[in-house]
């Protein structure tokens, strides 16, 4: 999801030496990749107060503000994991200003806005959790599938949720994982598996009488 890290590389090196036009084509390729994280992490209550591209504007203002300083101390953390933190600090801001539910705080980080069944990665998750190879000839059987799946995750802990979200919509790595939530990168892992294992849990439970009369 995220670009790729040798072009970000030669940008940074770029601003560093104070080319403007470098710095605006840093911000501009990640864009895209922050839009779709500040979606995924934007309570879909307040995506109809506030517009997304808005929240992905002011996180580039700030990280243009605060760049020199990324720069000065040497990058300490690669600049997407950088920009995720300026992100979910403004998501948390936008959360605490628009309350919007009494049934569920939105001061959360809790990613609330699950992609839609036709998602590729939901559809590439569904594939890896059911163990099969799921072919574009299978349609109904990957939306049935990814719908599961999407159920499931919304179930799942905050930290289960949040780490699913990261390794398969936001495609980091471990190591990236690990040095985003300040684990180590063996804690990281075990996360992950476990989160993995509660989600396969939760998409074998048996259907309620609830769950069926929502259908």
């Amino acid at each position: 999801m995220w670009p790729e890290t040798e072009k970000t590389q030669e940008l940074l090196a770029g601003a560093k030496g104070g080319d403007a036009a470098a710095v605006n084509r840093l911000m501009e390729r990640h864009r895209d990749s922050l839009r779709r994280m500040v979606q995924l992490r934007l309570d879909q209550k307040i995506q109809r107060r506030i517009d997304v591209s808005d929240v992905v504007q002011d996180v580039l203002v700030e990280a243009n503000r605060r760049l020199a300083e990324y720069l000065k101390t040497g990058g300490q953390m690669p600049f997407h994991l950088w920009l995720r933190q300026i992100a979910q600090d403004r998501i948390i801001d936008a959360h605490r200003r628009h309350r919007v539910s009494a049934k569920r705080s939105v001061d959360r980080e809790r990613p609330l806005a699950i992609p839609a069944a036709d998602d590729h990665s939901t559809i590439q998750l569904a594939a890896q959790l059911c163990d099969r190879q799921l072919t574009p000839a299978a349609a109904a059987t990957q939306a049935e599938l990814a719908k599961a799946v999407e159920a499931a995750i919304a179930k799942l802990p905050d930290q289960d949720c949040e780490i699913i979200i990261m390794r398969h919509y936001e495609q980091l790595s471990n190591q990236e994982i690990a040095q985003a939530l300040g684990l180590t990168e063996p804690a990281a892992s075990m996360r992950y598996l476990r989160a993995i294992r509660r989600l396969k849990e939760l998409m074998v439970e048996p259907r309620t009488d609830d769950d069926e009369e929502d259908r």
